[in-house]
């Protein structure tokens, strides 16, 4: 049986420090058919020329520079749209997937007939696994109060992912928790795998360093209403 391609996405924004780590965590997989797609969202450090300098070495990565900043929903989509194979996954500019992540993912999803997945990680900071404990409590259950599914994790049917009209634009924010609610309310199989396939940065996750719009958007996902503000 033929491996699927798997198109792999990564937005940046001022991640100079992070960056190089990030993309040879990606380009280094056991598993093989990937290919890393980057759009930089108007950086204003050295981000995109660690990017194009990695490039040049590189034909399994495929770079973009957005023309202003439009944030990470809107810059998904538009690498959403740049994808023609079966499968998307996503990565995180300051984060690192461990090197048998997309192997794993991909058995995982495939054997249990998932539309999407996402799998564990820890803390790079503290080695803290997460989802902790609440990683054995329903799923349906967990959406009330928290998303259980880290972003930078997941592994998505492409086709999947088009027919719920891929990212909701209306959310600057919690893009991600809409994203896995509205795949879970619309009855896709979705499911975390319990192994550890990924580095978390939490000093600089999006989550922490703007944690009350956040939750203003979180709240907006539980309560199924379209979020004033950002878009």
């Amino acid at each position: 049986m033929t491996e699927p391609n798997i198109s792999v996405l990564m937005t940046s924004f001022n991640n100079e420090n992070t960056i190089e780590e990030a993309i040879y965590s990606v380009l280094n997989q056991t598993y093989k058919n990937v290919t890393l797609l980057i759009l930089d969202d108007c950086s204003t450090d050295n981000t995109y020329e660690i990017i194009k300098k990695i490039k040049n070495k590189n034909n399994n990565l495929i770079i973009f520079k957005n023309k202003k900043n439009v944030g990470l929903t809107k810059s998904l989509n538009i690498l959403i749209n740049k994808v023609s194979t079966d499968f998307i996954a996503r990565q995180d500019a300051d984060d690192i997937s461990l090197p048998n992540r997309f192997e794993e993912q991909i058995a995982y999803l495939l054997s249990n007939n998932l539309d999407a997945c996402t799998s564990r990680a820890i803390n790079k900071k503290t080695n803290k696994k997460i989802p902790g404990f609440s990683f054995y409590l329903p799923v349906k259950l967990l959406l009330l109060y928290k998303n259980p599914f880290i972003h930078g994790t997941l592994l998505i049917n492409k086709e999947v992912l088009n027919r719920i009209g891929n990212y909701n634009e209306n959310f600057y924010f919690a893009q991600d928790f809409k994203l896995m609610k509205d795949l879970i309310d619309t009855k896709y199989n979705v499911g975390i795998l319990n192994k550890v396939l990924y580095k978390l940065n939490m000093e600089n996750n999006i989550s922490n360093l703007n944690a009350d719009e956040q939750k203003y958007f979180a709240d907006c996902v539980r309560k199924g209403v379209v979020p004033i503000g950002r878009n």
